[in-house]
């Protein structure tokens, strides 16, 4: 079962941030995080239910050789994504969200 993947506002705001803050770090690197993030959101996309659930219906899709975790919810059209997350936060700031 495939399903279009869509960015909450927030989860957009988060990425990003995250982007930005990779790329000012070292030219390139913002690239090579956009693509680990694409990755996971296709994979996710086309196989939604891959994840554990982790918090009331939210699952978790960890970015490999990064600290961020995707948090996403699966709905009957389509997968939203609550938040690009870096592992070192507070897990309260995106379960408000689900």
């Amino acid at each position: 079962m495939s399903l279009p993947v869509v960015l909450s506002p927030e989860a957009e705001k988060e990425y990003d941030e995250a982007v930005d803050w990779f790329e000012n770090q070292r030219p390139g690197l913002g690239v090579d995080f956009a693509n680990a993030i694409h990755a996971v959101l296709t994979r996710i996309g086309a196989n939604p239910r891959m994840h554990a659930v982790v918090y009331r219906d939210a699952r978790k899709a960890v970015v490999r050789k990064l600290r961020y975790v995707v948090i996403y919810r699966v709905e009957p059209t389509r997968v939203s994504i609550v938040s690009v997350f870096h592992t070192s936060r507070d897990p309260k700031d995106w379960q408000s969200r689900v």
